[in-house]
């Protein structure tokens, strides 16, 4: 089937010509105060570069203290502080927040809507996730970060073991930022289950949609037990309550069921998103639809599902008996089977297609390699006897990076350079993306290929570091080398970015020859998206668009497009107040975290009076009137509506 030829953007339709309106919200209050779904979605994406770039940090001062036997960079105290931020940074400020962020933006594009079903609950659910990524990050200058792993094991979290406040830091900020992710959860739900253009049935939803609603689903019902588990400890450290504590005859142990029925969905929650992006990024540069479509979708629900029964997988080693582990072995064993699927419907999908291996294309199958071995070792630790001679070695360093780190970062890393002309309107230079990829790939398996090995050989994870003569120097050597490449490889992988936004050459609306709907408006798009609602007659709706006679190799009529209303498109209209709910979030923690109840207490009373304002706060907004036919579709004028 012949598509076109990528930078081809097809017909010109009505919303292909529409630019995007004067902005009047320029400025430092226009971003404070905006419910745009598209400018929500370009903070998260930029916040949680931010924070990928402290765990960066974190990661390379690891890997230095690491690089020869009792070496003296960093103490044990400052080693555990710096393993644990970059371990709570990579999974709940970085690498998720980043999945939220594409999904904040491309989901109403995907679907044909102008905005998330409830705008300022978005907003909120950013500006939440900001200040518990702050608070966390604030403990470094206020008595020491946590340094009680990313998991947080009780009863290393009590009081009797661990008296400073790096720990509350942690439980305070967690609570907090879950709060973001829950409504941005219920948020994307809703707005997929109720908000589509008119065609699209749930079997048309662009597949990346698809699995954030998944995601969201195993959100809301992966978040509430580690909450649980959050206020037990907070509850213990500052009420003096007894759940973690074992001189009262409490079991610790309840803290790993409960984090880990959380953490790993988590797993999913990340990866699941990644894979929506892969989905959507293989066939626009295979120049094929989707293959096994119907299949992806099904598997991914499964994994939803399965998510949640693999636990103790996690657990083997804690005792909890034959019968326990072989159950959650074969679980383990069977959620393989979905994840394997999908590897080949996008194998298929590649196979006979013209591949244009541009720089997104180039990180996609970088994912597809990366992912596998990942996948493959995951099922190695699966096996009780094996993972109780691997469990606490860097075997299971390597496993975890392997599928985060080169499986969920490097989908990402390829959705930024596909999606950035999308939402900039400008191109990054292809010399300076593949520059990066061939130093960030090569780098991450030098780094963590090594650590198979060391893990094969004994040497032990979470510890500052070795003895002499044992074998672990040579690998170990290897691996900091390998932070040098991968580093140089994130450097220019920023900075193609920053040379974009300078330099970059003008992309057009649609420079990849895309399949879905956010390549039928400009880029980047206006701000309410579509002039007139598309209707979807397919799953790769706009090649129907653009191509169709060609489209899955039969005729299908051109998709019309609901008339335009002459009264305007309503759009709402910008609010302080879920900033300032938010916001006031950050006191109140310090205010619990030490003991200060006046604070506490006063910021409370500001978070139920802004709460109780922005309830009371209306449907006001912009009136946007836009002329369809006009030959460049300017907006003619834009009122207040009450």
């Amino acid at each position: 089937m012949a598509i076109g030829n990528v930078g081809s953007a097809g017909p010109t339709t009505g919303q292909d010509a529409l630019l995007t309106r004067p902005n009047t919200d320029r400025g430092l209050v226009g971003w404070l105060t905006t419910v745009d779904h598209k400018r929500l979605g370009i903070l998260y994406i930029l916040t949680s570069l931010t924070f990928m770039g402290f765990a960066s940090v974190e990661a390379f001062l690891i890997r230095l203290q690491l690089a020869a036997p009792g070496n003296t960079l960093l103490s044990p105290d400052v080693y555990n502080q710096m393993f644990t931020m970059h371990g709570v940074t990579m999974v709940f400020l970085a690498i998720m927040p980043l999945g939220i962020g594409f999904a904040n933006y491309f989901v109403p594009l995907q679907i044909g809507a102008r905005d998330l079903a409830f705008p300022r609950l978005n907003a909120f659910g950013y500006w939440v996730y900001l200040v518990g990524g702050l608070f966390l990050y604030t403990s470094f200058f206020l008595g020491g970060a946590p340094d009680v792993g990313w998991f947080a094991y009780a009863p290393l979290t009590s009081l009797s073991n661990n008296p400073g406040l790096g720990t509350d830091f942690y439980m305070i900020g967690l609570f907090v930022g879950g709060i973001g992710t829950l409504v941005t959860a219920m948020n994307l739900i809703v707005t997929v289950v109720n908000m589509r253009a008119p065609g699209m049935t749930m079997m048309r939803v662009p597949v990346f949609t698809w699995l954030i609603l998944v995601t969201s689903f195993l959100i809301i019902f992966a978040f509430p037990p580690l909450t649980v588990a959050l206020f037990q400890v907070i509850m213990d450290r500052s009420f003096g309550t007894l759940f973690y504590v074992p001189e009262a005859g409490a079991m610790p142990i309840l803290w790993q069921h409960l984090f880990w029925i959380f953490g790993h969905p988590e797993v999913y929650i990340i990866i699941l998103p990644a894979f929506g992006v892969i989905s959507e990024i293989i066939p626009t540069f295979s120049r094929k639809p989707l293959f096994g479509y119907p299949v992806i979708i099904l598997s991914g629900i499964f994994i939803g599902f399965m998510g949640f029964a693999v636990w103790t997988h996690h657990m083997f080693t804690t005792g909890l008996g034959p019968v326990v582990n072989t159950a959650f072995a074969l679980t383990s064993f069977v959620i393989g089977i979905p994840t394997g699927v999908k590897v080949f419907n996008w194998l298929g999908t590649m196979w006979g297609g013209k591949i244009l291996f541009a720089t997104p294309m180039l990180y996609a199958v970088a994912f597809l390699v990366t992912f596998t071995l990942g996948g493959i070792t995951g099922i190695m630790l699966a096996v009780p006897p094996f993972d109780a001679q691997a469990h606490d070695t860097y075997f299971v360093v390597a496993h975890f990076h392997f599928v985060m780190g080169g499986g969920a970062l490097l989908a990402f890393f390829s959705a930024l350079y596909y999606w950035f002309p999308k939402m900039t309107g400008k191109m990054v230079s292809e010399r300076l993306g593949k520059l990066g990829f061939w130093l960030m790939v090569p780098g991450f398996y030098v780094i963590f290929f090594p650590q198979h090995f060391l893990g094969l050989m004994g040497m032990p994870r979470r510890t500052q570091t070795y003895v002499e003569g044992i074998g672990f120097e040579f690998w170990n050597q290897v691996s900091t080398a390998g932070t040098f490449i991968m580093g140089a490889g994130l450097i220019v992988f920023f900075f193609s970015f920053i040379h974009a936004f300078a330099r970059g050459k003008p992309a057009g609306n649609d420079p990849w020859d895309g399949r879905t709907l956010e390549w039928s408006t400009t880029s980047p798009p206006p701000h309410y998206d579509f002039v007139r609602q598309p209707v979807v007659n397919d799953r790769d709706a706009h090649w129907v668009q653009k191509y169709p006679d060609s489209v899955h190799g039969e005729r299908v009529p051109e998709a019309a497009s609901i008339p335009y209303d002459a009264h305007g498109i309503h759009m709402p209209g910008q609010s302080w107040y879920p900033f300032m709910t938010a916001i006031a979030m950050l006191p109140m923690s310090y205010g619990l975290l030490y003991n200060n109840w006046w604070v506490l207490g006063l910021s409370l009373f500001v978070i139920v009076v802004a709460s109780y304002l922005w309830a009371l706060e209306g449907v006001g907004g912009k009136h946007i009137h836009v002329d369809p036919d006009h030959p460049h579709g300017h907006d003619r004028h834009e009122e207040d509506a009450a």
